[in-house]
């Protein structure tokens, strides 16, 4: 009878054990707080901002107690699907860079629709969200993600060698654009220097400063209409004849590169103000300039936050998207990385206004873009198609044969005319 007893209690002791090690990142059954892991992928500048909301959460809900663990995103990327698949991931996670990345986890239903909108601050405020971040993470109607951060891109220059150049204020147009890196080239520096992979993509912004885009609201390529062409055509031939920007640059290398003083201009988002200033640049930041159309346009860059849908806290974790999106959290955020706020209510705020940083990418959300807002297979479109297609034609220069061949590939990819 005793051996009877202790056997059962050893079952009854590793089935509980079983089942605290399986389903939404580990929260707590028991009395006491509760406990919400948290995985993203913000390694840079930020990250100090990030963290500081998660500290100013915690402390201000005792009942809760989060953990984020900060890891590369490729590495997110690798073990979030089957972790969010199976219950074994975190309750909350920015899966990506790439905010198109959240489609593929409302397909597998690995990722909770959230309930808790609307207005006051224990709930998430989606009116106040640019229109295009709530859009963005909206499927059949409904909200699977909140923006982690909403990024405009700015023209970094270097006031030493433009006035080395002779050249006293950034370029306001796109022609000046052209014309300044090409000035700029000389001497061993480069005017323009660009990155074509792994990086914040810089080339959709000069396509739309030069009147073209990548995809129709069709889900169709534009890429190899004229206007797609055009737009490509002047910046191949600065790259590839005028040398204002070598070729094949990750985002880290051509960021080496002006934080050494060898490159006059860089197209970058808030995060890398800070690099460049401790580099010892004598550092500018203004608006990219207007395009061809007399209109001001650049990339808005934002990753999404998101709900494991198996959480065993689904309230809580709605709770801390609420705080993470705040106006208090935010308007905190920005000042201390200089990224624009999220929040279009805080677009007048006088100490935003006041910082220099801060003030330029803010000003730029109204004329930002998203890119490829849920194209369908967005991702794969920018990796097989379009990052290839820059690599090739900055190289061999053959605008026309390299778009036809990228507007197939991605017309395949998107389903167009299906």
């Amino acid at each position: 009878m005793n051996n009877k007893r202790v056997l059962a209690a050893l079952a009854a002791s590793a089935a509980g054990l079983l089942l605290s090690a399986c389903g939404g990142g580990g929260g707590d059954a028991g009395s006491g707080p509760v406990s919400l892991t948290v995985w993203t992928g913000f390694t840079g500048g930020d990250r100090p901002g990030y963290e500081q909301i998660v500290k100013d959460f915690t402390a201000a809900h005792p009942d809760i107690k989060v953990t984020m663990t900060v890891q590369p995103w490729d590495t997110i990327q690798q073990k979030l699907p089957s972790a969010w698949l199976t219950g074994q991931g975190p309750d909350i996670a920015a899966p990506s860079s790439d905010p198109n990345a959240i489609a593929q986890y409302v397909k597998t239903n690995s990722v909770l629709a959230l309930t808790a909108t609307g207005a006051g601050d224990d709930k998430i405020n989606t009116d106040q969200f640019a229109p295009a971040l709530v859009k963005e993470f909206t499927y059949n109607d409904k909200l699977y993600a909140v923006p982690a951060n909403y990024a405009t891109l700015s023209l970094y220059y270097n006031k030493k060698l433009f006035a080395a150049a002779g050249i006293g204020k950034p370029p306001a147009t796109v022609a000046e654009l052209q014309q300044d890196a090409a000035k700029l080239t000389t001497g061993g520096r480069y005017g323009l220097v660009l990155a074509d992979n792994n990086t914040i993509q810089m080339w959709p912004v000069l396509q739309w400063l030069s009147g073209g885009d990548i995809v129709g609201a069709d889900n169709c390529s534009v890429l190899s209409t004229p206007a797609g062409v055009a737009s490509l055509q002047p910046w191949v031939d600065l790259v590839k004849n005028r040398k204002i920007s070598p070729v094949g640059l990750t985002g880290a290398e051509a960021d080496s590169i002006f934080s050494a003083g060898k490159a006059a201009m860089e197209i970058n988002g808030p995060w890398a103000a800070p690099g460049y200033k401790s580099a010892g640049i004598d550092l500018g930041i203004a608006t990219v300039p207007a395009g061809a159309s007399g209109q001001p346009v650049t990339l808005g860059s934002t990753a999404p936050l998101a709900v494991s849908a198996k959480t065993k806290h689904p309230a809580q974790a709605q709770q801390f998207l609420a705080y993470w999106t705040s106006r208090t959290a935010q308007l905190k955020f920005s000042l201390s990385t200089g990224f624009p706020p999220l929040r279009t209510d805080l677009a007048g705020d006088a100490q935003l206004k006041a910082d220099p940083t801060v003030s330029v990418f803010a000003g730029q959300v109204p004329n930002a873009k998203l890119y490829l807002p849920q194209v369908p297979n967005a991702t794969q479109v920018d990796t097989d198609a379009y990052v290839p297609l820059i690599q090739k034609i900055t190289r061999d220069g053959d605008v026309a044969g390299g778009t036809a061949a990228a507007a197939k590939q991605i017309d395949e990819l998107t389903g167009c005319g299906k």
